[in-house]
């Protein structure tokens, strides 16, 4: 069982981060995104030396001061040394849905310059903890070729199963889920909308199987809303997945101010000094 180390201690989510102390929480999968989700991916990716750009669109009459303009759409674009790979923050930019949930960040590569749409796409909603996404960029990051897979779905299933996740009884090759069973991983079915070079995705009929890729979750209480959600294109490969799937399910505590109200009274928690 796990239970709050101070128990007593306000946590209010909706206080702005400065406003509350630091704590090491843990488990990672239910300590959300400490409303840093940006912050977290956006620093990553500038050590990493990817460019960022941001898209602005909207009605700027003349003589009309900045603070009003009616902005229509903006999203910030941040883009590989190399151009194969990029992360795209959209939760501004009218974002579609992922379940109940938006889609915060869309990260893309594909396989040479000569291609101008993306070999497969990862998206994430806000909540998934920022360590995870930025451990998958940096995973990323380091690959020479971005779309060429070089290993199978067992090792996603290994990188959890190393740190305590349990294999689904009845899918122990694809699917395992934490020991309190709120939080999920499995290769399945792509929902409808997630891009991918895999043709299927955009052919497949009602009636037919779509080409399968990796799908995670949380879901703090059964039959209620997710705190978060991931779907990776049938085409994401294999050690990628695996790389935001170790550092998930990782033991290691992350520190945070803002917790999600679904998962307060499940983490343990201790003062950062």
């Amino acid at each position: 069982m796990e239970a709050p180390l101070y128990p007593d201690f306000p946590l209010d989510p909706s206080t702005p981060p400065g406003g509350l102390p630091a704590f090491w929480v843990g488990p990672r999968h239910l300590a959300g995104d400490d409303k840093r989700l940006y912050d977290t991916v956006a620093d990553t990716l500038a050590g990493l030396g990817w460019t960022s750009l941001t898209i602005v669109r909207g009605r700027h009459e003349p003589d009309e001061a900045d603070e009003d303009r009616q902005v229509l759409r903006s999203t910030v674009l941040h883009i590989s040394p190399d151009t194969l790979r990029w992360a795209q923050w959209s939760l501004a930019d009218e974002p579609f849905h992922l379940g109940d949930l938006p889609i915060a960040w869309q990260i893309s590569a594909r396989a040479d310059t000569s291609r101008p749409l993306a070999q497969w796409s990862a998206y994430f909603t806000p909540d998934v903890p920022g360590e995870s996404v930025a451990d998958f960029l940096v995973a990323l990051d380091a690959r020479d070729q971005p779309a060429v897979p070089i290993a199978g779905p067992e090792l996603v299933l290994d990188a959890v199963a190393a740190h305590g996740w349990l294999r689904d009884i009845d899918q122990p090759q694809a699917a395992a889920t934490d020991p309190t069973f709120t939080s999920h991983i499995s290769l399945g079915e792509v929902p409808p909308l997630i891009q991918d070079a895999d043709p299927r995705a955009l052919t497949i009929e009602v009636d037919e199987v779509g080409s399968a890729g990796w799908q995670a979750w949380a879901e703090p209480t059964l039959g209620a809303s997710c705190l978060w959600a991931v779907s990776f294109g049938a085409s994401v490969p294999h050690d990628l997945v695996a790389a935001f799937a170790a550092s998930l399910s990782s033991t290691a505590p992350v520190l945070r101010r803002v917790l999600p109200e679904a998962t307060q009274e499940r983490l343990l928690r201790a003062p950062a000094i």
